[in-house]
């Protein structure tokens, strides 16, 4: 091994540190040679953005001379590059043991402390920390700051640093785009994540902050060569391999996400993100009991996150264990009052505990929405049912047997109106508090005064794109699709998730720019394979495509992973085996669907419209007459029913549902419904 010389040793000791001459003494002699030369190898590793190299080089010079308290405090500095922020604390403990200066060392406390979840120990730590190891000290403030949830407070200190320092510091750029990511502010986020590797490309915290931005941004294929980039800087980089293998797992790539999840409990032995991972994977797979024993070998370290959480519900669930189940729900919904999967499943769990009020409760934020699912909407309504408002309930089951045809905003809201102007105030530097209001707004049908604030608010926070997407909500609500779909693709430019992908296609069908919507749902696609609802919308367009086939290959692949409950997905199966002439397969899909959900208008019409196409002409009338009851201004189905109905030679009541089919602005068939109307007014 190349000896490094001492002057260099020492030069990188400073940048290890903290940022000043932190141990003046003479170069250890004789016997703490082996020392010397590993602690130099450490520290090189270390400034090459090599940290778990580092430490393992600093824990055998520690080891070789435990005396010498320099090693220690490198041992220490490593310890903290990795996140470990208790074994980074006892090495100091051993360096001040030893003889180490802790004055020269408060900053790297103040982090040990933060990284145990004391953030208010560690402002007072960092306080104490000298004007050579400000900008270190300062750092270590900003991460506290937005710890405690001040993070204004914290994105003052860091552009302050910067300013000082003329934006030569990439530690502060990572540090400011972790602010910025958590407020929002995605755009600015990215620049600063940019920023910091202009000044240092193998900066691993600097890349893994880039890959979670990229995730978002583009998709989680494209967030992989990021994650790799960063590990092959540092192999065996604990929490960047956990960010890597869950981003694996959601794209599919099982068996990648092991061998990361592995390397992850090799770096971190008993890792609990580890083998909560693991634990999903296996939930994935079927393999409760597995998932079960996994999580409990987390002894308790991950209590309080959602995901975890959310999983450990699950598992009570399925075993009958609804208390156990509730209770780890609530805490989601209470931590994370946004969070629909959690709302959901607590409902479910409320109403077969027998608590249909609290049911109600959880529930009511989602079918609030516009958009609101059939599934939340059949879980009021029997809620309702229970609680003896049968009227009520009426109501939601009727919603929920309706295919949903408003525009997918994001909440409701019923929040008073006073409140969340007050919150928005309290709180200027917050665009999610800005959007609140506007979503209250809207609520309300005040769309000017929330076309106003939603300006405004896409102005003042241009790399926020939940203000984007509160803007593309409004003017979609006032049916200004082109400049909904700007304001939404500017969104996308910022986070490309299934929420923005969803407003944007429906932005673009509705200024009838399907080859544009395809575009984005094929770009989505891609970096997210498995994600059900963009496959639902390429298995509908090919059906509307009459692509028969490529339609039943994109079905029958979402059947094979979300099972055979879902009513839609069979009625659209039997539509396009009906399409391809497989008259069997088509019979048996509609009435699976039907069975499953005879009040929904769309499987309905497709039962009638699948016995129209064998030649069921009687049958298809009569469900086809049902379909048209319960959703009588569809235009869709009134022309299936004209077409059986003329078939059946019922050339009045045909010409009637062709009228008004024609009536309905967003009907698509119209030329071969003129076309039928003039053949039947000869006839």
């Amino acid at each position: 091994m190349r000896k490094m010389p001492v002057i260099a040793a020492v030069s990188a000791l400073v940048l290890a540190l903290g940022g000043g001459a932190l141990w003046m003494t003479r170069v250890p002699a004789g016997g703490r040679e082996p020392a010397r030369q590993q602690l130099a190898t450490s520290l090189t590793l270390l400034e090459r953005g090599n940290a778990t190299a580092a430490r393992s080089w600093a824990l055998k010079a520690s080891r070789s001379d435990p005396k010498w308290p320099l090693a220690h405090a490198v041992l220490a500095r490593t310890y903290l590059a990795l996140g470990e922020g208790l074994a980074a604390q006892a090495a100091l403990g051993r360096a001040r043991d030893a003889g180490f200066d802790m004055g020269r060392a408060h900053q790297l406390r103040a982090e040990a402390l933060l990284l145990q979840g004391d953030a208010k120990a560690a402002l007072k730590e960092v306080r104490k920390a000298g004007p050579r190891y400000a900008r270190y000290a300062l750092r270590v403030a900003a991460r506290a700051l937005a710890a405690q949830g001040d993070l204004p407070a914290a994105q003052i200190v860091l552009t302050d640093l910067l300013r000082e320092v003329g934006g030569r510091d990439a530690a502060a750029w990572v540090e400011l785009g972790r602010v910025r990511q958590q407020v929002g502010d995605v755009g600015g986020a990215i620049d600063a994540a940019t920023r910091a590797l202009s000044m240092d490309r193998r900066r691993v915290d600097a890349l893994t902050l880039r890959a979670e931005l990229v995730r978002g941004q583009y998709g989680l294929v494209a967030a992989l060569p990021w994650f790799e980039e960063a590990l092959r800087v540092d192999p065996w980089r604990h929490d960047t391999l956990i960010a890597y293998a869950a981003t694996l797992g959601d794209a599919g790539r099982n068996r990648d996400m092991l061998r990361a999840s592995r390397r992850a409990l090799a770096a971190r032995p008993g890792s609990a993100d580890a083998l909560y991972l693991q634990a999903v994977m296996a939930a994935r797979a079927g393999e409760n009991d597995l998932a079960r024993a996994l999580l409990q070998r987390t002894g308790g370290a991950l209590d309080g996150r959602p995901g975890p959480l959310l999983l450990a519900g699950v598992l009570d669930y399925a075993t009958g264990g609804y208390q156990q189940a509730i209770g780890k729900w609530r805490a989601v919904v209470a931590a994370a009052p946004m969070n629909l999967v959690a709302r959901r499943l607590l409902g479910a769990a409320l109403l077969e505990g027998g608590d249909p009020r609290g049911a109600i409760a959880a529930l009511r934020p989602v079918v609030l929405r516009s958009d609101a699912d059939s599934y939340a909407l059949q879980l009021v309504g029997r809620a309702l049912e229970a609680t003896g408002e049968r009227d009520w309930a009426a109501r939601f089951l009727d919603r929920s047997a309706i295919p949903v045809q408003a525009a997918a905003l994001q909440f409701g809201t019923d929040d008073d109106l006073a409140m969340l102007a007050q919150s928005a105030v309290d709180a200027p530097g917050s665009p999610v508090a800005r959007v609140n209001l506007v979503r209250g707004l809207l609520f309300r049908g005040m769309t000017a005064e929330a076309l106003r604030q939603a300006q405004i608010i896409a102005r003042a926070y241009p790399g926020a794109p939940q203000a984007q997407l509160a803007l593309g909500d409004t003017l979609m609500t006032l049916k200004r699709f082109d400049e909904a779909a700007a304001a939404y693709a500017r969104a996308a430019n910022l986070r490309f998730d299934e929420p923005t992908m969803l407003r944007s296609v429906e932005a673009l069908e509705a200024t009838g720019k399907r080859d544009k919507a395809a575009v984005v749902v094929a770009l989505f696609l891609a970096q997210h394979p498995g994600n059900v609802a963009a496959r639902r919308l390429i298995g509908h367009w090919q059906i509307a495509g009459a692509q028969w086939d490529a339609a039943i290959d994109t079905l029958e692949g979402l059947r094979a992973d979300i099972g055979n409950r879902d009513a839609a997905l069979l009625a659209e199966l039997a539509l396009a085996y009906a399409g391809a002439g497989e008259e069997e397969a088509a019979q048996v899909y509609a009435a699976a669907a039907y069975a499953l959900a005879p009040l929904n208008p769309a499987v309905v019409d497709a039962y009638g419209w699948v016995a129209y196409q064998i030649g069921g002409t009687a049958q298809a009338v009569e469900l086809l007459r049902k379909a048209v009851a319960i959703a009588p201004g569809h235009g869709g189905l009134r022309w299936h029913l004209a077409q059986a109905l003329a078939e059946s030679g019922d050339a009045g009541a045909a010409k009637a549902n062709i009228a008004a089919a024609l009536a309905d602005p967003g009907f698509a068939d119209r030329v071969p419904a003129k076309a039928l109307a003039a053949v039947l007014a000869k006839g």
